[in-house]
């Protein structure tokens, strides 16, 4: 069952007298519990198709659904209720505030999606759990290592089960051992939580736990985006 479908994307910028096509005719669906990995070099449009995805940019032509819920064609100030409901998100960085414990971090992303008091301290809890930090859960991120920050981080993109969860290059500043040990728990959990997983990435490790691999070069998608 497609948890998002979009059809026919497109996004155009404008740069002076000039219109740069960033995105042209991208169609694709994810499944619930799905890993997807897309690839291609740098300005293939992979961030801006991720930035799309996650309801972060506005599409300028083209559909997009997540669930029952029509993002394009709509209003952009729905974007923000959209993308906290729908979406999960993992960094290449981490972004995990330095003064917050593990716990605090994954609190924090739940507040914003309005979980607040002792559900949230539950939740925080039970995906600290599964992502094998819960005897790290009052380190701040200074004590922590490459590893279990972005183990945090992916904690904190699973908590509410958000539908979608999107990653930019989560294993870019991993090694080897270490990244090989993420991408598996990413996958594992995803499929357990019922979440479809897009993964951008130059890694080609990530093709091992993917059902499917996307490319994309000049704003399309070169082997289709559709199953």
């Amino acid at each position: 069952m497609a948890v998002l479908e979009a059809h026919e994307l497109a996004k155009v910028y404008r740069e002076g007298a000039e219109h740069v096509h960033a995105l042209q005719g991208v169609s694709l669906e994810l499944a619930a519990g799905e890993v997807v990995a897309l690839e291609g070099p740098s300005g293939s449009g992979k961030s801006t198709l991720l930035s799309i995805l996650g309801c972060i940019l506005t599409a300028t032509a083209g559909e997009l659904r997540i669930g029952e819920t029509t993002v394009y064609p709509g209003p952009a100030s729905r974007l923000a209720a959209i993308r906290k409901r729908s979406i999960g998100f993992v960094f290449q960085q981490y972004n995990l505030f330095g003064s917050l414990s593990a716990w605090e971090n994954v609190e924090y992303a739940l507040n914003i999606k309005d979980q607040r008091g002792a559900a949230a301290r539950r939740e925080a809890e039970r995906v600290l759990d599964l992502v094998g930090l819960a005897d790290r859960k009052g380190f701040l991120p200074r004590d922590l290592s490459g590893g279990q920050k972005q183990r945090v981080a992916i904690a904190r993109a699973l908590a509410g089960r958000p539908p979608i969860l999107l990653a930019d290059e989560p294993t870019a500043n991993l090694d080897t051992q270490v990244g090989a040990q993420v991408l598996s728990l990413f996958q594992t959990l995803a499929r357990r939580e019922g979440s479809a997983l897009l993964i951008v990435t130059h890694d080609p490790r990530v093709r091992t736990v993917a059902d499917r691999v996307l490319v994309i070069r000049d704003g399309c998608l070169t082997n289709g985006g559709v199953s």
